[in-house]
């Protein structure tokens, strides 16, 4: 390779559950540099999950909405001879967790309740009970990649 591998940037934990995947979704929740009110957002909406949630932590039931929305495998366009093909591969680690969030994030966004923390809450109990519009966008990227199975021996 030419260039060298990039450094990774030591995320610092939140404050509140001292865990640094909260902080990485307060990041890609963030707007305009505004990091206090995506943490008022998170927070907001962690408690709104513990009224709806009986018997669990809004922190339990967070860290199990984003292992429901994380996907194993994911499909890739490649030209081979003309036709474009989608190949199945294998999604590393730090870009599993990375779409889980910027999936539930999204929907989140879609939702139609009033305010961003109600809608967050609502896309994270959902994802809990494995429904919602980001664990059904976790299915059809696993059956997207089941059904070009057939094209993996293209896989670079």
């Amino acid at each position: 390779m030419r260039r060298r591998k990039a450094k990774k940037i030591a995320i610092l934990p939140d404050s509140r559950f001292n865990d640094v995947q909260v902080t990485k979704f307060v990041n890609n929740l963030m707007y305009d540099g505004k990091k206090s009110l995506a943490f008022k957002i998170f927070y907001d909406a962690l408690e709104i999950v513990d009224t709806k949630v009986e018997g669990v932590s809004g922190l339990e039931t967070f860290k199990k909405a984003l292992e429901n929305v994380t996907p194993s495998v994911e499909v890739r366009s490649r030209r081979v001879g003309g036709a474009t093909f989608q190949i199945p591969t294998p999604v590393r680690e730090d870009r599993k967790n990375s779409l889980a969030m910027k999936w539930l994030i999204g929907y989140a966004r879609k939702r139609n309740e009033k305010t961003m923390a109600s809608k967050l809450a609502a896309e994270i109990v959902a994802a809990s009970k494995e429904e919602g519009a980001a664990f059904k966008k976790k299915e059809d990227t696993i059956r997207m990649a089941e059904a070009n199975k057939a094209f993996s021996h293209f896989r670079f």
